[in-house]
């Protein structure tokens, strides 16, 4: 099993599961020219993709999902809620999932779990293949107890570190932008996330991305230490995903 990154952060974000034959794309947030671009950085084309799961209705996830699907015929999967806010999906093959059921997409096994943020309907994935588990939580708020059980014993974790508190607080954005991201349904910030983590690592945890690392708000060496010091590692032993490129394939 090996996942990698289109992108990520508020620009845009996409994630790719690659299990046996089976290829998925988590969320698209870019056009379909930079997408099928940054599919091709990693040695992919649309044609090769099982079909694409998304997160959540905000444009930097679903935002290229509806113009990919419809040109390559692909499949779509994703919950009631962000099916009902979602725009741009006509003549797309739209599958809704329960936030709380396993489905399959060929060798994957995937399973949603709900999260809070502002959206209608919004899931975060674990994604396995009978050996491995990735677990997958950005655009949160808050921890829950039931994120803390669904990401329990995963290999790989991507998680948010959207922001710093401080930074977030003596930066540009207008205060009630800061409370909407800093809120129990925003983002994560990196203390809550290191705080998570620490609840979350074990010895077989083999590989920790932070991801969603906001570029006015947070800096990818504060994402780092913050990571790094609930798993009592080198900061460089933490990855970041970039919004420019992502990350390259990582196996597990």
């Amino acid at each position: 099993m090996r996942f990698a990154s289109l992108g990520s952060g508020s620009e845009g974000n996409g994630l790719l599961i690659v299990a046996g034959s089976t290829r998925v794309l988590m969320d698209c947030g870019f056009g379909l020219g930079d997408g099928i671009a940054r599919l091709a950085r990693l040695g992919l084309c649309p044609d090769d993709l099982a079909g694409i799961v998304v997160t959540h209705e905000h444009g930097d996830h679903i935002g290229g999902v509806g113009r990919l699907a419809r040109k390559y015929k692909l499949p779509v999967w994703l919950t009631d809620g962000t099916r009902t806010m979602a725009r741009d999906l006509d003549g797309v093959a739209v599958q809704v999932i329960d936030s709380h059921a396993v489905f399959e997409v060929g060798d994957l096994e995937i399973q949603p779990f709900p999260v809070p943020h502002d959206a209608r309907e919004p899931v975060q994935y674990v994604f396995g293949d009978g050996n491995r588990r990735l677990g997958v939580l950005t655009d949160t708020g808050c921890s829950t107890p039931h994120i803390e059980a669904m990401l329990a014993g995963v290999d790989a974790l991507v998680l948010e570190c959207n922001h710093d508190a401080t930074m977030l607080e003596s930066g540009p954005y207008p205060v009630s932008l800061k409370r909407r991201v800093g809120g129990r349904f925003g983002h994560l910030e990196n203390a809550q996330s290191a705080a998570l983590l620490d609840k979350l690592k074990h010895n077989t945890l083999q590989c920790v991305m932070a991801a969603h690392v906001s570029r006015k708000n947070n800096t990818a060496a504060l994402a780092q230490r913050a990571l790094a010091q609930a798993l009592d590692c080198a900061d460089e032993d933490v990855r970041v995903a970039c919004q420019t490129a992502g990350f390259d394939w990582i196996r597990i």
